[in-house]
This record gives C-alpha cells, structure tokens and sequence, in this order.
C-alpha cells in the first residue's frame, strides 16, 4: 500500500474515532504513531521519530507563555475585573439605542484583551450582562445573542490562544500575529456595536417588547468608571505595549501579565489562598491539555508529511488551475463547515499542517492566512450544531425560558456581521498586516 493510501486511512480513522468521542490529542497521536509505523514498516522507527517530535516540540522556550497566559485569564475571571468592565462600558454606552448589548461588545474586547479565551468571556457575560439587560426590559434572545457574539473577539483580539496555537503550527511569529489580530479585532467590535445600533433604530422590537421602556442601568460617575477600568487597561498596557514596545518578548510578557493579574487581584482583597490555589491547578489542567494537543499536532504533522498527501493536495489544486481568490474561498468555506462540527482548536490541529503546504505553494502571507483562518473559524463557535460559544451561554445561563435554538437565532445577526468582516479582510490583506 502506498504511503499516501494509508495516510487516507489514517485521516479517515480520525473523523471516526472523533466521531465517536475520542479526546484530539488521543486521536491524533495514537493515529500518528500507526500512520508512521505503516509508511515505514518499523515501529521501533515509528517510536524514537515521534519520541524526538516531541522533545523537539516542547522543548521551546516559547511554550512557556501557554500557563502564563492561562493563569492571567483565570486570575483576571477570578478578581471580576471583566465585571468592573462590564459596568463601566454600560456607564460609556448605556444611552444609545441597545445600550448594554454595545457594552457588553466593548467589555468583551477589553476582556479579550487580557485574557484570549472565548469560552471565558461567554461564561463571565451570561452571568454579568444578561440579567442585568432581562431585568431592565430586553428579551432574552438578544440578550444571550448579543453575549454569545461578541465572546468570540476573545480568539481575535490578542494576547488569543488560538493565534498562539497557530503561531506554533505554522512556525511564524506570534509577536506579528498579535499585531495583526488588533485592527480586524476592533473593526469587529466597532461593526457588532454598528450592528446593535442599527437594530436598536431600526428595529427597536427586536430589543424589548417595549423599548420605549428600555432604561439606562448605570449608576456610575466618571470617577468610578475609570477606577473600575483601570485594571484592565493596567494588564493591556503591560503585556501588549511591553511586546509591540520592544520590552518583552510574547513569553515574558505572559509572565509580567500574571504577575501584575495576581498583584491587582491582591490588592483589591479579591483573590484568597484558597481561591488562588484553585487557578493554579486549573491553570495546570488547562495549560497540560494544550500542550498535549500541540505535542500530538507536531507528532500528526510528521505523519502527513511522510504520507505526502500535503504535496499532493498542492498538485491537485495547482493541476486544477485554482487560483489564489477561489483557493481562499474554497478553504474559507471548508473552515466554517468543519465549525459546524468541530471545535476551533480541533480545526486548527487537523486542517493547518494538511494546508500548509498547500497555503505556502501559492506564496500567501501566512500572518494574513492566519488571521483569515481564526475568524473564519471563529463563525463556527455561533453556528449550529456545534456552537461551542452557544452551549457555553446555554450551560452558564441555566434556564428552560431560553432554548439553545434562541441563542442560535439571537447570535445571527453576528454571524453575518462576522462574514462581513471576514471579507473585508480577505479582498484587502492590509487590514490585518497594517500593524505587522
């Protein structure tokens, strides 16, 4: 059997054991192994080549920056400076039409910005912004859309695990792909609040039943809005001015985050021992599946390599005649079906090392690609069946009055603005390399 014949049965055997409810990182390693060991008919070869993918994998200096960011995000979910955001955006926004939807796109931009997890912000938003707009007269399919559509700025707006993820796939700069997620990632957020405006003017019933009740929640005075605030613009001006100034580099400034994230947390009497100790080992839980899941991607990427069917997808599509425009929409179009089905880091491990090769054929930048590529996937993380950013909401939220099929609907008016933006970026490259 040709190699490129059993690399086929090895990426068939994935959708299957996947399909089933095998773990990624299982999936993809154990499959590596078996492809391996097949393509060159020796498992003691098989073993000391994916034993030294590994070594080679994570013995990166550059991995280090995985458990700070995820210890600066929970200490930041932990001290609830996304809340202290939360409001002081309501205070800035609560007046326009669609108020608190604005706010919550501007609190989950700054909140993104200090943490880069989308699961995060949906979780922190449905507790914090949802009661408060339901309360004050919103229905509750806006309400949960508008949390569900804008948490996913979190895998944009840098510091963002998955460009994190795909920097380490693709062995380009995460520095160049942090810069490049920062003017997509605000002209995301400046369209979603357009957006909520437009229907607040528009089409004001589909805020609240009565919108001529809609009231304005905020308390605050400017004083206490930017007391509230200052944390968090504390922790960007840290690590996103320390890297783009030249002070640190990505893992450093992971490092200093943290330490800040803890201080601030300290300070404020918002983070006891035991409170501390729980995110410590979350951080672990979290930082060791991540990890692994970029051990068995370098262990996977080998095996594609060996099976040649990256070389041969180039030649298909070269033979084909495709060019650049219809090879960016082709795969554009695949990445949001696969989204329907699969998580955004599932996506990114089994789809980046089969199109690199292919990517890199037709000379694309890879910092635009990678751009291209999160929020493309991103769209998967409101649409149906899987949706993982909605059944987050649906889960924190805990209540039988509002249905998942009500988040989907409520998140759609994003999906399209989220399109839009997609292809801004993909007719005009400059929009993401601006800043690189």
């Amino acid at each position: 059997m040709s190699p490129i014949e059993i690399g086929l049965i090895m990426l068939a055997g994935m959708l299957f054991l996947m399909l089933i409810g095998t773990h990624i990182g299982v999936a993809l390693a154990l499959l590596s192994f078996v492809g391996v060991w097949w393509i060159k008919s020796n498992s003691i070869i098989a073993t000391k080549l994916l034993a030294l993918t590994a070594s080679d994998a994570l013995g990166n200096y550059l991995f280090g920056m995985v458990p700070m960011f995820v210890l600066m995000g929970l200490i930041v979910d932990r001290s609830n400076i996304g809340r202290d955001t939360f409001d002081a955006a309501n205070w800035v926004a609560g007046r326009v039409p669609g108020g608190l939807g604005v706010a919550t796109v501007v609190a989950n931009a700054v909140f993104a910005a200090i943490t880069g997890i989308s699961v995060a912000s949906a979780a922190l938003f449905t507790k914090v912004a949802v009661p408060q707009m339901i309360r004050l007269g919103y229905r509750p399919r806006f309400a949960v859309g508008a949390v569900a559509g804008s948490s996913v700025l979190g895998m944009l707006i840098p510091p963002s695990l998955l460009l994190i993820l795909y920097g380490i796939l693709t062995e380009t700069s995460i520095g160049h792909l942090f810069r490049a997620g920062i003017v997509p990632g605000l002209l995301m957020a400046a369209c979603f609040c357009i957006g909520i405006i437009a229907i607040g003017f528009l089409w004001p019933h589909r805020l609240a039943e009565r919108p001529e009740s809609l009231r304005v929640a905020s308390t605050e005075t400017a004083r206490s809005a930017l007391l509230k605030v200052a944390p968090a613009f504390t922790l960007i001006s840290v690590v996103l001015g320390g890297i783009y100034g030249g002070v640190f580099t990505v893992t450093e400034a992971a490092g200093a985050g943290a330490f800040i994230a803890l201080t601030i947390a300290t300070v404020l009497r918002r983070l006891t021992l035991r409170e501390f100790w729980e995110v410590l080992l979350e951080t672990g839980h979290i930082s060791v599946t991540i990890l692994f899941l970029i051990l068995a991607a370098s262990m996977y990427s080998k095996m594609l390599t060996f099976s040649t069917i990256p070389q041969e997808l180039f030649g298909l599509f070269s033979n084909a005649g495709l060019s650049l425009a219809l090879f960016i929409l082709a795969y554009i179009v695949f990445l949001i079906l696969l989204g329907m089905i699969l998580d955004s880091a599932s996506i990114l491990l089994i789809v980046i090392p089969l199109i690199l090769p292919v990517a890199q054929g037709y000379g694309v930048d890879l910092i635009w690609f990678g751009i291209v590529t999160i929020i493309a996937i991103e769209i998967g993380l409101l649409t149906p069946p899987f949706g993982l950013s909605v059944y987050v909401v649906h889960a924190t939220l805990q209540s039988k009055d509002v249905s998942l099929a009500d988040i989907f609907r409520g998140a759609f008016p994003f999906v399209l603005i989220m399109l839009l933006v997609l292809a801004l970026v993909s007719v005009f490259p400059q929009i993401a390399l601006v800043l690189v």
